[in-house]
């Protein structure tokens, strides 16, 4: 809870000069309005997800996990309602952390850091700490009195509530986290019964440190130091996105109520701001938007409900801090009417790029095949030949089955030449290049596979060849391109 102000480097008792500013404690005011409800809002909807989740229930059939959205390690799968991601289509994952890049590109260029302002995590756990912080201990200025105050049985007793209500919601913070990790209802008995996994105990334990740490004391340092955000938007910006904006042409020159109404009798320009600094003292990182854009400004508009109503009481129209564009901002000052260009190349380039993201991804998941096979030549020997000429090539097969339930297939090989022979695991009682066998469901399957070449029948050391494997009910099918070896035709004579 401490931001640098700007002081004066003097020099020390010692005589070398100050290499760091003095840091002053932050005591967000709290403030009422359109974007404190929006926040409001948000917080409920973002808390209520993340907490509520992992207890959703989605029914998969027999034998699968019915929470609707699971990340299971030790079955090697990903849930999320109906999308059953297995660790082979990764990419998905990579394609939505793109689409999450690219995201919140298209909210800088429209409105600056409104991510940071009402979805990030650090903004949303902070404003219920702070929130948890004014219901204990009051609101800024009662908070700042107790700072003050020698050590008594109130002040401990307010202390101590506001740290174990803080504790509570990291321990539960961290214990939400390791539930989509696990069934929900079932690890949460294990848990409070002291038989969960290790593992569980140390992950809530370390998330319970790291939101009390963050959410509870650093606060703004997060925003302000530990976060590459600000430094990336700021590269990003440009003058047409809409940032929280201290109008300088109607601010300008500020002066007190009384001053400025005197100003204005007498016929000279005043500025609507009377310098009351209700923007800087509700600004949950000290800013002053006054002094323009800043690194710590997260464009949670507070100031602008603080200013605004200040406005109010004052008779002045409201709008002193807006989200605006440093465009409108320079044109006022010229005399001339504001711009919007919400839509523009940027913006529409980002919005092309998402969607084209998301259509592929969508139609991939739409059309994806529910099995799969993977194929493994062998490497030493790489062929064998056998006492009757035969060429003999050994390969490693594995089925992939993703649908729920046990399905029977045909494996085949093709490309090789006329009397060649396929078995796998010892068998091959389908055919001479065909064999038939079973994969429950949602599983694989790893089996042997050897295919028999006769002698002399291969024209070349390397022959292209095709697993094929066919669902015998569906007709579904996935292939595999390998290779077939044989010495060389000089060599087989």
């Amino acid at each position: 809870m401490m931001t640098a102000k700007t002081e004066t480097v003097e020099p020390t008792s010692s005589g070398r000069d100050q290499l760091y500013q003095a840091q002053e404690k932050i005591y967000p005011q709290s403030v009422s309005g359109l974007f404190r409800k929006i926040k409001w809002a948000l917080l409920i909807v973002c808390l209520g997800i993340y907490y509520l989740l992992p207890f959703a229930r989605w029914d998969r059939g027999a034998g699968l996990p019915n929470q609707a959205v699971l990340i299971d390690f030790p079955g090697r799968r990903f849930y999320f309602f109906s999308i059953e991601i297995w660790p082979q289509e990764v990419y998905y994952i990579t394609g939505l952390l793109i689409l999450s890049a690219i995201l919140l590109f298209l909210m800088n260029a429209v409105a600056g850091r409104v991510w940071c302002g009402y979805l990030c995590p650090q903004t949303v756990w902070t404003d219920l700490f702070l929130l948890v912080e004014r219901k204990i201990e009051g609101d800024r200025r009662e908070r700042m009195i107790l700072d003050r105050q020698p050590w008594t049985a109130n002040k401990i007793l307010r202390r101590v509530a506001k740290h174990v209500a803080w504790l509570v919601i990291a321990w539960w913070t961290g214990g939400a986290w390791v539930l989509y990790f696990a069934d929900a209802p079932s690890l949460v008995k294990d848990l409070f019964f002291l038989q969960a996994p290790v593992v569980a105990y140390l992950w809530i334990g370390i998330l319970t440190f790291t939101t009390y740490s963050l959410a509870g004391f650093m606060r703004e340092q997060v925003c302000i130091y530990m976060c590459p955000w600000p430094r990336i938007q700021a590269a990003l910006t440009d003058e047409w996105a809409l940032n929280v904006s201290y109008r300088v042409d109607r601010g300008e020159p500020r002066g007190s109520l009384k001053s400025n109404d005197k100003l204005r009798a007498e016929g000279k320009h005043a500025g609507d701001c009377v310098d009351c600094k209700q923007c800087v003292v509700v600004c949950p990182t000290g800013t002053d938007i006054r002094l323009g854009m800043q690194l710590s400004c997260i464009q949670c508009g507070l100031c602008i409900d603080a200013c605004d109503t200040v406005m109010d009481k004052i008779n002045r129209p409201r709008g002193l801090i807006a989200y605006d564009t440093d465009i409108n901002i320079a044109r006022r000052e010229q005399g001339l009417e504001p711009i919007w260009k919400l839509i523009r190349p940027r913006s529409v380039l980002y919005v092309a790029i998402i969607a084209v993201i998301s259509g592929l991804m969508i139609y991939s998941l739409s059309t994806r095949s529910t099995l799969g096979v993977n194929v493994l030549h062998d490497r030493n020997p790489i062929y064998v030949v056998n006492s009757n000429g035969s060429i003999r090539n050994g390969f490693t097969i594995r089925l992939i089955n993703k649908a729920s339930t046990t399905r029977d297939f045909d494996i085949s090989v093709e490309g090789l030449p006329e009397g060649a022979k396929l078995e796998i695991d010892g068998s091959s009682k389908d055919g001479p290049v065909k064999v038939g066998l079973d994969v429950e469901g949602d599983q694989t399957r790893e089996v042997r596979a050897l295919v028999f070449a006769p002698a002399n029948a291969t024209r070349s050391a390397s022959t292209d060849i095709a697993f094929r494997i066919r669902e015998k009910a569906s007709g579904e099918t996935a292939t595999h391109r390998d290779f077939f070896k044989a010495p060389q035709p000089s060599s087989a004579k």
